[in-house]
């Protein structure tokens, strides 16, 4: 199999890796769907990864990645978290994701999708990018999951159904109630604040410089 499992932690001085237990829960069910070993050796390799100073250290990004053979290889580096003030310019692809698609659920290495969405803007008229589906609803980012608050007190983000990566993050809003799902479309972006965001960097302020662009309404 020509595909890798990946999970993307943020570790932080004084309270070590953030939402481990979620990261790696699910690493082994896209494990065990995809019916690769080695998920259970994750959680040693991650702690063996770390610099011995860590303790010591500033916030630090590691990926880990598991190869369809059980070999396990983490990469770290140093990481600098968002300010609270922070707001990112989204745009809106035209590169769509497929619903039927159920490899999407899962962080695998199979990025040209999301790659090609990304070279539609240059980074200095985008943050990030958002696709959309075969019917015109909104799925997530590139690497970020799509939330919206209308002001009712809870999160909206798109259903799993739509075809998108079930996000740690995501995952964690939605078991404490603080998001829910629901359909969404681009003109609903318009209707209250955007947020995107991902285990690694938390939730992000965000706006969309341009809803309207060709075939946004197709399907």
């Amino acid at each position: 199999m020509d595909l890798s499992l990946i999970e993307t932690l943020r570790w932080q001085p004084g309270t070590g890796f953030v939402r481990l237990e979620r990261h790696l829960a699910r690493l082994a069910r896209s494990a065990d769907a995809l019916g690769m070993a080695g998920a259970e050796k994750a959680k040693d390799a991650l702690f063996a990864a770390l610099p011995p100073s860590a303790l010591h250290a500033h916030p630090l990004r590691i990926r880990l990645e598991l190869f369809a053979d059980g070999r396990i290889e983490i990469q770290t580096a140093a990481f600098t978290p968002l300010t609270p003030d922070t707001a990112w310019r989204l745009k809106i692809a035209e590169t769509r994701l497929a619903s039927t698609d159920p490899l999407l659920r899962h962080k695998t290495s199979r990025r040209a999708l999301y790659a090609k969405a990304r070279a539609e803007f240059p980074a200095s008229e985008a943050d990030e990018v958002i696709l959309l589906n075969e019917r015109g609803e909104l799925c997530e980012g590139t690497i970020t999951t799509l939330f919206l608050d209308d002001g009712s007190g809870i999160l909206k983000t798109p259903p799993l159904a739509a075809g998108l990566l079930a996000g740690v993050l995501r995952a964690e809003l939605l078991e404490r109630g603080k998001a829910v799902e629901a359909v969404l479309r681009p003109d609903d972006l318009s209707k209250g604040q955007i947020f995107v965001g991902n285990s690694l960097r938390g939730l992000i302020r965000a706006t969309l410089s341009k809803v309207e662009m060709p075939g946004i309404n197709a399907g």
